[in-house]
């Protein structure tokens, strides 16, 4: 278990949001929800072709403190990075943490 002081990171969470016009043409993008505090750690890096150049992908772990509205397809932001949740779960089953699988999408 982390405590307090491990959430250290201001981090922005995004929630994804669909709009549909009066013509039935749907728009997607992202409510701004806020700043909260987060640990960060890295997982893996990998690079993959991408527009026929190399591009880096890093995946991490973020944890924050609880919150059930966090969920998959998510964007989290930092000042200099910018990460799309893949998943959220219950990090210990008692609402005390989320545990956020990301995936950094480039800049």
């Amino acid at each position: 278990m982390s405590g307090a002081g491990a959430f250290r990171l201001a981090v922005r969470l995004w929630r994804p949001e669909l709009s549909v016009a009066a013509n039935g043409q749907a728009t997607a993008g992202f409510t701004d929800i806020g700043v909260d505090f987060a640990q960060l750690a890295g997982l893996s890096q990998g690079e993959a072709v991408a527009a026929g150049r190399l591009s880096g992908t890093a995946t991490h772990r973020m944890t924050l403190r609880f919150r059930a509205d966090v969920s998959g397809g998510w964007n989290v932001t930092t000042e200099a990075r910018s990460f799309r949740v893949l998943a959220a779960r219950d990090r210990e089953g008692g609402r005390r943490q989320v545990e956020l699988m990301l995936e950094e999408e480039p800049a």
